[in-house]
């Protein structure tokens, strides 16, 4: 078989890999990656009727969180955040906003990415004490510079977006944000191999 028009590299161990084999592996990489808004997507879909005990199925918490972020004119890449504040709900029962904030890191802003990696700690001086955490374990933050944007976000869009009979926008009006979102990395160690495999 001829390695360069192979759809597969021919290397069993990476030390012995080939710009030709690099060739076909990113060649492949740049469509899937360009595809990566839906993948997300389908992922968020795996939240839908998951309640967990809480009022609204964990599809619905992340809608309703983006709605209200949307609804009071936050940009684009918020609302995109807002809604996959919690994705990581299925697959990291001990450190959800860790899975979160690692999806969307390669798209967002490093302030975006820090409320998301830390916004478990900071709701949680609304019920923390109910489980016997401490209620101000945000406080380690405190003069942080994204402190006052992560508490922000908590208290007006992921706090009160448990509402039941909230006009929740669906999916498909923030399927267009997202494919926005992934279209283009602002930082990746890949970034500049995948463009130029383009």
């Amino acid at each position: 078989m001829d390695k360069a028009t192979s759809k597969h590299a021919a290397f069993s161990d990476m030390a012995q890999s080939t710009a030709e084999d690099w060739a076909i592996i990113i060649k492949e990489q740049t469509p899937f990656a360009a595809n990566g808004g839906q993948r997300v997507l389908e992922h968020l879909r795996l939240l839908d009727g998951d309640y967990g005990g809480f009022p609204v199925d964990r599809l619905t918490h992340c809608l309703q969180t983006a709605t209200r972020a949307y609804r009071d004119g936050r940009a684009v890449d918020y609302v995109v955040m807002a809604l996959l504040h919690d994705i990581g709900d299925t697959l990291g029962a001990y450190n959800h906003p860790d899975i979160a904030a690692a999806i969307i890191k390669p798209f967002v802003s490093e302030e975006l990415h820090w409320i998301v990696q830390h916004h478990g700690i900071f709701q949680g001086k609304n019920f923390f004490h109910h489980i016997g955490l401490d209620p101000d374990m945000r406080e380690q933050f405190r003069g942080h510079e994204y402190f006052t944007a992560t508490e922000e976000f908590i208290e007006k869009y992921d706090c009160p977006a448990f509402d039941p009979e909230y006009d929740t926008l669906a999916i498909e009006f923030f399927e267009p944000m997202v494919m926005e979102i992934f279209a283009r990395p602002l930082k990746s160690i890949y970034k500049a191999a995948m463009i130029k495999g383009a």
